[in-house]
């Protein structure tokens, strides 16, 4: 597994936090919601994606088709 993936993953969730909580404190919590929702389906794009290779590779392993 890639380490730079897992950095990427946390650098998401941690710009994801401050922009949350820079829009809560200032009143925006509507913004701060949509904010932290938009970094989680970018997580849960990147994770998708990995598990889809995965599949694929386990279908190439045993010659599933």
């Amino acid at each position: 597994m890639n380490v730079d993936l897992i950095f990427k993953i946390a650098g998401i969730g941690i710009l994801s936090a401050v922009l949350h909580t820079v829009l809560a404190k200032s009143g925006k919590e509507e913004y701060a919601f949509l904010a932290t929702l938009v970094g989680v389906v970018i997580v849960l794009g990147v994770v998708i994606n990995l598990i889809s290779k995965l599949f694929d590779n386990v279908r190439v392993l045993f010659k599933l088709y």
